[in-house]
């Protein structure tokens, strides 16, 4: 959900103030002199005093960043960012032995200022610390909140908020030839926060307006990526108070107990005259009043993991479903297939009709059209950083204990030893190959894998599948005002969470 984002200018203002206060900071490690406990090392860029490698960093797309370094040090080097060292993982390989050969070592998280700050000191699952603690919730999770049967009754919401959904993009488009465009971003926004809303919390959001709510996940996500001068050296902890982001986080997490506070007040009142779950919230206070299942939650760990999953798959699934539709409007040729197999799997209903979830098994183009934006546009390109938990070794390198580890997933699924035509929009490629989204073929893990993979994803992928399809059988796509392919660019936004920079606007035609 988040990971190291840095600018220039804070990169230059950190090598000033370290380099003037030279002779009063404590050394941070890996300098001239220093005694290395372990022999082979990672290649490694020439790291300069103090700063180590953070000047190579500078940029808005870190995981670019990153690729290019792999291109010149390996698919497994290593970064010393102040006193921290990070391992950069950039191939199915390398991955095969951290996710899933090493994963109990490779399986820690490291602790991050903002995630702190905001998410409860880290009580939910994403950045909670490998242990006891950690094992209790995410069991809550994968066998309570997010099992198959419980994804499966939000069948109906998923059903009736898409109809809506369609709806809306058939009033948008008005009446005739709409040149001037739909804003699909707007309203895939606000579909995937109707659903997951309503599945975490019902209609109940302690009386805050959605776009309020939405403007707060943004917030969120914003400070959750800024880079906190306490992560990478320690002793300059003050730096954050200094320049504003200890205030702005305190902030941010007010704002979001205040909303979780109202929404849980509500729904205890509620649940005295209803004991049936409703929502995923429902589901979690029985387990807190009552103790279900044996599982023990305090109401801190219940508003860290709703937290947790609002966030989380708010964005994931609209940046995945934007990606989506703007690569095969980049490929007509790929929509055209994608929606000729749609259409022939839902002929002979009414027009008007929902496609629906147990039609969507049939339509294998359309997901591997979901797979491979996946691989071109992970949602999370560098995964949720790691960190060792004892000291281990990696194709012939030596791995410290408490070393940060990052995988680029973005730039395995640019991998030309992985992948035929890399950088080219190709559907097709994933047709008759047994490569899911669980992380068993380290080649694509835009959830992640091994004990840290994401448990959300049945839940992601389905609405994901139901909303696409429902958009490519009822309505045909084009650029509006005549736009050429040629300057529809598909261009990164900025954040650890990158999405489309311009709004996706569409010309929309009725079927």
């Amino acid at each position: 959900m988040a990971s190291l984002e840095l600018d220039s200018t804070l990169v230059l203002l950190s090598l000033v103030f370290v380099v003037s206060c030279f002779a009063i900071v404590v050394r941070a490690g890996f300098g001239p002199g220093r005694k290395e406990s372990v022999h082979a090392l990672p290649p490694s860029p020439p790291a300069l005093p103090i700063i180590g490698n953070l000047h190579k960093l500078g940029g808005i797309h870190l995981h670019r960043t990153l690729q290019a370094l792999a291109q010149r040090h390996g698919p497994l080097f290593l970064l010393r960012l102040g006193s921290v060292p990070l391992v950069v993982v950039s191939s199915a390989s390398m991955a095969e032995v951290v996710l899933k050969t090493q994963d109990h070592i490779f399986c820690n998280r490291p602790e991050q200022y903002t995630a702190r700050g905001l998410l409860y000191g880290c009580r939910d699952i994403a950045f909670s610390p490998y242990g006891e603690q950690w094992r209790q919730i995410r069991r809550v999770a994968v066998v309570h909140l997010l099992s198959l049967k419980r994804v499966d009754s939000f069948r109906a919401l998923r059903v009736e908020e898409v109809s809506r959904f369609v709806q809306r993009i058939r009033a948008a488009s008005g009446v005739g030839e709409d040149r001037d465009g739909v804003n699909m971003s707007e309203l895939i926004i606000s579909l995937t926060n109707t659903v997951i809303s309503k599945a975490a919390f019902g209609n109940k959001l302690g009386g805050v307006e959605p776009a309020m709510v939405r403007g707060l996940m943004k917030e969120l996500t914003d400070v959750l990526s800024t880079f906190a001068v306490s992560d990478m050296f320690p002793g300059l902890g003050w730096l954050d108070w200094a320049r504003g982001l200890d205030a702005r986080v305190k902030r941010t997490a007010a704002k979001l107990d205040m909303v979780v506070e109202r929404t849980i007040a509500e729904h205890e009142e509620n649940r005295v005259n209803n004991c049936e779950a409703r929502d995923l919230l429902d589901d979690l206070l029985s387990i807190y009043k009552d103790g279900d299942l044996g599982f023990k939650l305090d109401r801190t760990d219940v508003k860290a993991l709703i937290l947790d999953m609002f966030v989380a798959g708010t964005d994931t699934i609209y940046k995945t479903i934007e990606w989506t539709m703007a690569e095969l409007i980049k490929n007509p040729r790929e929509l055209e297939k994608v929606q000729s197999e749609v259409r022939s799997q839902v002929a002979g209903s009414a027009q008007a009709r929902i496609v629906l979830e147990e039609e969507l098994e049939k339509m294998s183009l359309l997901q591997a059209a979901i797979k491979e934006t996946l691989r071109l546009h992970p949602a999370l390109p560098l995964l949720v950083p790691r960190e060792t938990i004892e000291d281990t070794r990696v194709d012939g390198y030596d791995i410290p204990a408490k070393t940060r580890v990052m995988v680029n997933t973005w730039a395995m699924g640019r991998d030309s030893e992985s992948w035929e035509n890399a950088e080219e929009f190709l559907p097709e490629r994933f047709l008759g190959q047994a490569i899911g989204y669980s992380g068993k073929d380290t080649r694509f893990i835009p959830f992640g894998a091994g004990r840290r993979g994401c448990p959300g994803l049945a839940f992601a992928t389905r609405l994901v599948e139901l909303t696409l399809a429902n958009m490519i059988y009822h309505f045909n796509w084009q650029l509006p005002n005549g736009q050429d392919l040629e300057s529809f660019e598909l261009t990164e936004s900025s954040g650890v969470s990158p999405g489309l920079k311009s709004t996706l606007i569409l010309t929309v035609k009725p079927l």
